[in-house]
């Protein structure tokens, strides 16, 4: 009986990761084609259940019996109890007069999410973007609850500036800016006036717990000051994360005044010693994100262009909105900066 030679080790490892890949991939489209029979089937007993409804009056008596009926007929099938028959009906209700992509889509995903999206969102675009979403991304069903609580379709819809689509593979470019918001809200801190960037970051990091849910679901908190050496220098990160779902370190760097061009080199900097001394070697490339009081959309923009790592430039809001009538009577973070910066060189 012949055995494989230890030279041709590599080629075997190569030859299984190969045959390893191919039954993955069976098994998903297995699975995906059992989930979209499965959608089918709710369809149908949905549609019928509201037509013979309608056409014969029968009232809600009629969801119960059915479903005593049914596991009596199909007693290894699960998903005939009351209230999976009363999801059903209501589910062929909220897509019947849907555009035919959307029934498409709700095929792609597994019926516990279809639920909690058919119960939270109402909004037909919105729908659309969690049924998308769900399904290019894999998210869970805890993950998907957590995206809607924190309002991802509306962040989506922010006009945020980052360089992913440029420096990013395409799958991971469109996860990258689905977790960054254009503004952060940090009312939470509490605070009444301008601080300095390090009083900044010491309030975040006593809320940390609050910082980190205003992030968004899948942040890790690795350090603050986060020590970073080259040669003899050192280099001082002002927050380093690590992101379950992206797979990656996401540095953030905290600016109590305007967004300025540097900022941006010195992130592409930070993140390129990152990726060289700190990513774990099936990690995906440090992404920075620079938080700063303002910042100009195309002075944002020019400073991306040449970064060859991804960075994203956001705002935060520390105090609540201003009401419309009182815009521009107020100082602004930048008048308030200009303002301690001042007091400090007296």
């Amino acid at each position: 009986m012949s055995t494989i030679q230890p030279s041709s080790d590599r080629a075997y490892e190569e030859f299984l990761q190969a045959i390893k890949s191919q039954v993955v991939q069976s098994r998903i489209g297995a699975a995906r084609a059992v989930n979209r029979s499965l959608i089918g089937l709710y369809w149908t007993l949905g549609q019928l259940i509201v037509e013979r409804q309608a056409a014969l009056g029968w009232g809600k008596a009629v969801v119960e019996r059915l479903s005593a009926d049914l596991k009596t007929e199909f007693p290894e099938m699960t998903g005939f109890s009351p209230r999976n028959l009363w999801f059903i009906k209501q589910f062929y209700e909220a897509y019947a007069d849907a555009p035919e992509f959307l029934k498409q889509a709700v095929s792609e995903i597994p019926w516990g999410h279809n639920i909690v999206i058919m119960q939270r969102i109402k909004d037909e675009t919105a729908r659309r973007y969690y049924l998308e979403a769900t399904a290019r991304l894999g998210w869970t069903r805890n993950v998907l609850l957590n995206q809607i609580k924190a309002g991802a379709y509306e962040v989506s819809l922010q006009d945020k500036s980052h360089n992913f689509a440029a420096v990013l593979p395409e799958y991971l470019a469109e996860q990258a800016e689905e977790t960054l918001k254009s503004q952060y809200s940090l009312e939470f801190l509490g605070l009444t006036q301008a601080v300095h960037e390090r009083d900044l970051e010491r309030s975040l990091l006593a809320r940390l717990k609050d910082f980190m849910i205003e992030l968004g679901y899948g942040f890790c908190f690795i350090g603050s000051q986060y020590r970073l050496t080259l040669g003899e220098n050192e280099y001082f990160l002002d927050l380093l994360f690590y992101h379950r779902f992206l797979k990656c370190l996401v540095a953030i760097e905290l600016k109590t005044g305007r967004f300025r061009p540097e900022y941006a080199g010195k992130m592409d900097f930070y993140l390129e010693v990152l990726n060289d001394q700190e990513r774990a070697p099936d990690d995906n490339p440090a992404i920075g994100i620079i938080l700063c009081a303002e910042k100009d959309r195309l002075e944002v923009e020019f400073s991306l262009k040449s970064k060859t790592n991804p960075i994203g430039v956001a705002t935060y809001q520390l105090y609540p909105q201003v009401p419309q009538e009182y815009e521009g009577m107020l100082p602004t973070d930048e008048d308030w900066q200009r303002l301690l910066e001042s007091t400090q060189n007296e």
